[in-house]
């Protein structure tokens, strides 16, 4: 049986998407060049080939019962020292995140075991030298966006190269 390597995420839309990816390269995190900034809803999920339109219906009715939030990213935070991780905080748009991130799990077709409790944020440094953590951490200590978001992605993933948008979900609707 085919298997699909599926995400679900809010993208960072610009001007602050490119910048924080560009920052997650400049610390040396590789996956900066595989993955652009975005909010988790669902991470990297395997599920059946076949199991595909199923998920995008359910992803459909997610979308419907979610009207549009604001999101309003402020500062910086850190998994240190459970994992070598520095992100981009959620001042505004967590319980909207995590109601969404709920509902998606909720498909028969979406089985995710977790290490850790969801928790909404913008990755923007990974298993780099912790020097590199520090340094994202301090420069973008002041960072703060807020932008309205009106859909969430789909995305696939083949094994190499970056993440590929399938489809947007338009939320609301």
């Amino acid at each position: 049986m085919s298997r699909t390597r599926i995400g679900v995420a809010i993208d960072i839309p610009e001007p602050w998407g490119p910048m924080l990816t560009r920052r997650r390269a400049e610390a040396g995190d590789p996956q900066a060049a595989y993955t652009p900034a975005h909010v988790t809803l669902l991470g990297p999920t395997e599920v059946a080939g076949d199991a595909l339109p199923a998920v995008e219906k359910h992803l459909e009715a997610v979308a419907a019962g979610q009207p549009p939030f604001t999101v309003h990213l402020r500062g910086t935070g850190t998994f240190r020292p459970v994992t070598e991780v520095v992100f981009v905080t959620l001042a505004r748009g967590i319980s909207e995140c995590e109601l969404l991130a709920e509902a998606i799990t909720r498909s028969p077709d979406v089985r995710r075991d977790t290490r850790f409790p969801y928790h909404p944020h913008v990755t923007v440094a990974q298993d780099v030298a912790p020097e590199a953590l520090d340094a994202v951490f301090e420069d973008l200590a002041g960072f703060s966006a807020a932008f309205e978001v009106s859909a969430f992605t789909l995305f696939s993933h083949g094994g190499e190269g970056p993440w590929r948008p399938r489809r947007d979900f338009p939320l609301g609707s």
